[in-house]
């Protein structure tokens, strides 16, 4: 029974990151250029920047989420979890500076742009906007990299249970010794 209750914080980390890493990779890669297929630009961008929202702040949540469940798997012994921890901080690190600090700056230019009667690409910050969305791409894509890398590194269910065998051979072998020594 121990086994089982050692091993929910594993299956915990590895919901969540199921669920940061499945958004990220779906709303980038498969909705937003479907979005922007099939409707014009400024309904696509609207639509997308609100979905872009919604992952930045599931990400922030997932990410600090993560970061705590890693540091208490560590603190029980489980070293995998220590690479891991820094692969969560660099993914939580560019949803921050790429939606957090340039999405506010984005949303700027594109109500400005709305309000002007025009959309983005014919306002007259159009080249801002650009390098914006260029800087905010590449942190999206450098999150998504690290999420499959964080998803490939994921500790395996033999590789719990060895963790989780032995911390309780270890607890099990200190209180044999207690007893006949």
């Amino acid at each position: 029974m121990s086994t089982q209750v050692s091993a929910v914080p594993h299956r915990v980390f590895r919901l969540l990151t199921v669920i940061w890493v499945g958004s990220l990779l779906t709303i980038g890669y498969a909705v937003a250029p479907v979005l922007f297929n099939s409707l014009d630009r400024i309904d696509a961008g609207a639509l997308a920047a609100q979905m872009f929202r919604i992952e930045g702040v599931l990400g922030v949540v997932c990410g600090v989420l993560l970061l705590v469940l890693a540091n208490v798997l560590i603190r029980r012994g489980n070293d995998a979890y220590r690479r891991l921890r820094w692969l969560i901080a660099g993914m939580l690190m560019c949803v921050l500076l790429g939606y957090f600090a340039l999405q506010p700056f984005m949303n700027a230019i594109r109500i400005a742009a709305l309000e002007a009667g025009t959309d983005v690409a014919h306002s007259p910050d159009a080249m801002r906007f650009g390098v914006l969305h260029g800087v905010s791409s590449l942190f999206y894509l450098i999150e998504s990299l690290l999420a499959i890398a964080l998803v490939w590194k994921l500790p395996t269910d033999a590789g719990v249970a060895r963790a989780a065998n032995g911390t309780e051979e270890g607890a099990q072998g200190a209180a044999g010794k207690g007893v006949t020594g």
